[in-house]
């Protein structure tokens, strides 16, 4: 008696059988989707790296030139009759003189012949109106000048800076610029004498905001930044790192352990601005803590970055495999040991590439930050994390808003500071992930 063939493989048996060329057509078309597919990976990478090329390069050739400003060079008589008449050499009296007359009358040496009211207005326009502070720190500095005719390089007003570097059209009528034949004419003469010089813009990195583009700096809202990263990194890291750690080894599986694993990963996709209403709340609101300071910044920060690091933390920690901790836990060692000793170090490499990328996140923010009052027009550069300031994502907020064509120039070299910060802060997330990574 033979047994018969199940219905499944006789069916399968019946099938005609393909070809040798049938086979290989059949290769061929398998061959071309998958080199379709892999066209299409290499053109979207393509796209997205064309796109940011793009964007970056906008940014820099819109921003490049303020990190150049232009100088006249003017030679400053510092008479004594107008800086100190009393020759008492004080520094609080010399901070305080009238520096204006000083630079009057070195323009007027410089291009003589300039008459009449308007005219001479003109003329001293082409000096910014933080020349005679200029005049001031280096007498204050060095009271010997007092006397003295020196040659000195002016920090030039925004729109002859602006015209110099070449952003407006000296061809274009007089009517469509912001530069008058007039003030062209004496900017060539000085010129031709060598007087008119580009220069790095010191002040771009150490002076704070101001109404003017030429004085305006980014180094009150770097060290307000710095002030608010610390304050982050001390409240979120400990406490993150703590919680995390409870819920992946210690906490026992429960309702309300469920609950706080769901609210967590929730929190991390919150939008940043509802802990800024948060932190305008309660910190401010119910604490009374000062306004605009980095203190009440890095608080709310704080909030934000804390769900991605218990995150972050628990992902790095579940990576540890379950064998470190038997072999601990088989030798005698506690539930807390094996963690402190054996697991925390092996999951370090995740923790940290984290934690610099939720501060990486923390320092490009903006909309928290303008909830709690850190749009504010702060000149000074905050001493402590108690006094008013503003942040670098603020200060280019504050600039773009700004109606004088050289804060556009002042934003985008502002952004590509920013954009500098997080490549290095991300370029040290991936370096020390590599330096510590262990594979098992």
């Amino acid at each position: 008696m033979t047994d018969a063939a199940p219905p499944r493989l006789a069916r399968i048996a019946a099938l005609p059988r393909p070809s040798f060329e049938d086979s290989a057509a059949l290769t061929a078309r398998r061959y071309a989707r998958e080199a379709r597919l892999k066209a299409m990976g290499i053109g979207a990478v393509a796209i997205a790296l064309g796109l940011l090329l793009l964007l970056v390069g906008t940014i820099v050739v819109q921003g490049h030139s303020a990190f150049f400003q232009t100088h006249l060079r003017l030679d400053v008589t510092f008479d004594a009759a107008d800086i100190d008449p009393q020759g008492a050499r004080d520094p609080v009296a010399l901070a305080r003189a009238d520096y204006q007359p000083v630079l009057n009358r070195a323009l007027d040496q410089a291009l003589p012949g300039v008459t009449g009211r308007q005219d001479r207005r003109a003329l001293r326009g082409l000096l910014s109106a933080g020349a005679g502070a200029q005049l001031r720190d280096m007498v204050v500095a060095d009271p010997s000048l007092i006397g003295q005719t020196r040659p000195v390089w002016l920090i030039a007003d925004d729109e002859v800076d602006q015209f110099w570097k070449g952003h407006v059209d000296r061809d274009a009528p007089e009517a469509d610029r912001r530069v008058d034949d007039r003030t062209i004419a004496w900017l060539d003469r000085l010129a031709a004498e060598g007087r008119i010089e580009t220069q790095l813009n010191r002040l771009f990195f150490t002076s704070g905001d101001s109404r003017e583009p030429e004085m305006a700096g980014i180094r009150g809202a770097l060290i307000g930044s710095a002030y608010m990263m610390l304050v982050t990194l001390l409240v979120c890291v400990p406490v993150g790192i703590a919680a995390a750690v409870y819920l992946e080894e210690f906490a026992s599986k429960s309702r309300m352990t469920d609950v706080i694993e769901v609210n967590v990963n929730n929190l991390a996709a919150v939008p940043s601005i509802v802990f800024g209403l948060l932190g305008l709340a309660v910190f401010l609101n119910v604490f009374g803590l000062p306004r605009s300071s980095p203190l009440v910044g890095g608080l709310t920060l704080a909030l934000l970055v804390l769900p991605t690091i218990v995150v972050a933390t628990r992902a790095a920690l579940r990576a540890v495999p379950p064998s470190i901790r038997q072999a601990a836990l088989g030798i005698g060692a506690s539930r807390l040991q094996t963690v402190a000793h054996h697991v925390l170090p092996m999951a370090l490499p995740g923790i940290l590439t984290g934690t610099i990328i939720g501060m990486a996140h923390a320092l490009g923010e903006t909309a928290p930050l303008l909830m709690i009052g850190m749009k504010a027009f702060i000149v000074d550069v905050p001493s402590t994390p108690l006094d008013p300031a503003s942040a670098l994502p603020v200060q280019i907020y504050i600039w773009a808003d700004s109606p004088e064509r050289a804060f556009a120039q002042l934003t985008a070299a502002a952004i590509i500071v920013l954009l500098a910060f997080l490549v290095v802060l991300n370029s040290i997330a991936i370096y020390m992930r590599r330096k510590l990574e262990r594979r098992w």
